[in-house]
């Protein structure tokens, strides 16, 4: 029997801890030998990062027990944590950030780069194999100083016996994508300067070892985004010269081919190093990713074909076995996990095994894959999701609150994978609309420069007006609106509370607010983004105008309404000292607010215990602004 009861109150299977414990999402997927490889983070174990392969029966084993933690820190995000040589796996150790060997059947791994000074002061990441299958190729981040950008990097190559490394190449300040040629004669590499994000602009660079690189492909205003080794003398590129990231054949002597010209997205942003959206099949066909779809490029044809299967989101780690492509994928009703996919047959396996604690299907939101569009005309896609639960309705003639959801980045992307999160409101009665904004990627460089120096506004007006459209068609309360997001998403949120009067109330996770203090002046972030900023509002000191007109931190006298702070203490993206600014500022101010911190956590929140508690929080926090009372969950005490 169906119970009309208010949004936001209804009872679901679909606790905040069942929500925290579905965050075993697999990374880093390849094949050595025919048999399937990854990584795959665990909630309960503090967020540690298990080292996983393919067992003989199919079944996945653990390579690596506790408390070995498979991750590193290069540019904060990390990059390809381990690689495959032989019966030998080399990888990255979060504890020392140090680089191991370890052969199964050994007592432990051997370490096979030194000690470094200072704290996690040499940091390795996007492994590949060096020479004959005795050493191995990666990105060494050397911390140089205190200051969050005293750091240098340079291509290093690592013996598998610890008598290296051997500085190979410090052509630029980042450096990417380490490929030896197959005859070993030759280096290729990626590389890009401040001010730029590898999005913006890099190069394709080869050298032989000793002599000065040559940049074949790319520039300030075009990106590559990977290359591979086709022959001693040509690589297969994702590049971007016309605006679009299609695949291209280029030769030692610059001649560069477009296999299938399309305005479609078969790359993406390099936001972590070691990133894959292209594998070969041979005779002229590729596996590619179409904007996150899994897809088949025929260069004969001149064709991109996408493959025939639910599952809609495919990661970033493509690799292939003979015609089976090896990956991360999930869809709308299923979460990420690693798959076998035959072309051929179309038949899909599971590699890392079932998921057992799905919830029921029907707690299940489904996307409505919508294209908004601004006053000024653009469009502006997005995923929306309407309550759903088996055992509840809405009050008679009312509308459900609507939750705004901003993806990080800002380049980033909104999938339609299946996010218990989502589910987790959904199917309690609230809508969730996942926008992809203005300068979101997977649409081509024009719409991801759209934000260019429009930050907080073009992002701001895009989500306001999807929530705003939602309104006027009756779907959602526009009197019951909030704006969410997590780090530049946490930015949306709270440079949408204070310079508009759309939503209600906001969650602002691991924000910025300050946009002067984010900067390499201001010393309150990384260096990998502490001149993304640029590109993103203007250069300084010109436009420091801008950079305070902006900045949510200065207007917090302007705030729309509630805001719920959530923060881990060990951020070095957007520390928490930004936060404790805007909290300062509110303490006192008479407008309700709460504000959450994180031991040990980074930038996002990786275990299951704040997980639980961020979710639990935010939802209370929802009932007590919106007016309902969310069964089972502790209340958040909010201050004023």
């Amino acid at each position: 029997m169906v119970k009309n009861a208010q949004f936001g109150s209804w009872e679901s299977p679909l606790t905040a801890t069942t929500v925290a414990a579905a965050g075993v999402s697999p990374r880093w997927v390849d094949v050595h030998d025919g048999v399937v490889w990854w990584a795959e983070s665990r909630p309960t174990e503090d967020g540690r990062v298990a080292l996983m392969r393919e067992g003989p029966d199919g079944k996945p084993v653990e390579v690596l027990p506790a408390p070995w933690n498979v991750r590193n820190r290069v540019h904060e995000y990390g990059g390809r944590p381990w690689v495959v040589l032989g019966d030998t796996v080399v990888f990255t150790s979060w504890a020392d950030q140090r680089v191991y060997r370890y052969t199964e059947g050994e007592d432990r791994p051997v370490a096979i780069t030194p000690e470094p000074e200072r704290h996690h002061g040499l940091r390795y990441a996007d492994l590949s194999p060096g020479h004959d299958g005795t050493s191995v190729l990666c990105v060494r981040e050397t911390i140089t100083g205190d200051r969050p950008v005293d750091v240098v990097r340079d291509i290093v190559e690592l013996p598998l016996d610890g008598s290296g490394p051997t500085s190979l190449v410090a052509s630029h300040h980042f450096l990417a994508g380490p490929r030896l040629s197959p005859d070993g004669t030759r280096l290729a590499w990626l590389g890009w300067e401040h001010p730029n994000m590898p999005w913006d602009g890099t190069e394709l660079c080869v050298a032989t070892p000793g002599e000065p690189h040559r940049a074949l492909a790319g520039g300030p205003r075009e990106s590559v985004c990977q290359a591979e080794w086709e022959s001693d003398d040509t690589l297969l590129v994702l590049t971007d010269p016309r605006g679009w990231w299609n695949l291209f054949r280029i030769g030692l002597d610059g001649t560069a081919v477009n296999l299938a010209p399309c305005e479609e997205e078969l790359g993406g942003p390099l936001w972590v190093l070691g990133s894959r959206w292209f594998a070969p099949l041979g005779d002229g066909r590729y596996v590619v990713l179409r904007s996150d779809h899994l897809a088949v490029l025929d260069e004969h044809a001149g064709t991109v074909t996408d493959v025939d299967t639910d599952l809609t989101a495919w990661s970033s780690d493509v690799a292939v076995h003979g015609n089976t492509v090896v990956s991360a994928a999930g869809g709308p009703l299923t979460e990420p996990a690693v798959v076998r996919l035959d072309l051929d047959t179309a038949a899909t396996t599971f590699v890392s095994g079932p998921r057992e604690d799905l919830p029921p299907v029907e707690y299940l939101p489904t996307p409505d894959h919508r294209v908004f569009t601004s006053p000024d005309g653009r469009r502006i896609p997005a995923h929306v999701y309407l309550p759903r639960n088996p055992g509840f309705a809405g009050e008679e003639g009312g509308a459900p609150p609507l939750l705004v959801t901003v993806h990080g980045g800002p380049t980033g992307k909104a999938s339609d994978q299946l996010r218990r999160e989502v589910a987790f409101f959904t199917s309690r009665g609230l809508a969730v609309a996942a926008v992809n904004y203005g300068g979101s990627s997977g649409y081509g460089r024009a719409f991801r420069e759209s934000l260019n120096e429009q930050w907080g506004v073009v992002d701001v007006q895009d989500c306001a007006t999807v929530a705003a459209t939602l309104a006027d068609e009756g779907v959602v309360d526009g009197a019951r609106m909030a704006v969410r997001g997590g780090s530049a998403g946490g930015w949306t949120a709270a440079a949408s509370m204070t310079s508009l009067d759309t939503y209600a109330c906001a969650t602002i996770m691991f924000p910025i607010l300050d946009l002067t203090a984010w900067t390499d002046h201001g010393g309150e972030t990384h260096d990998f983004e502490s001149r993304y900023i640029e590109g993103l509002v203007g250069r300084l000191p010109d436009h420091a105008d801008r950079y305070a007109q902006r900045s949510p931190s200065n207007h917090v006298d302007k705030l729309a309404g509630p805001v719920l702070l959530l923060q881990g203490l060990e951020d070095e993206v957007c520390p928490p000292e930004q936060a404790n600014r805007f909290v300062a500022s509110l303490d006192g101010s008479g407008l309700p607010h709460a504000y959450l911190t994180f031991e040990g956590e980074q930038h996002g929140f990786r275990r299951a215990s704040s997980v639980t508690a961020a979710l639990e929080a935010e939802l209370s926090f929802y009932g007590q602004v919106f007016g309902f009372v969310p069964p089972g969950v502790p209340v958040l005490e909010l201050r004023s």
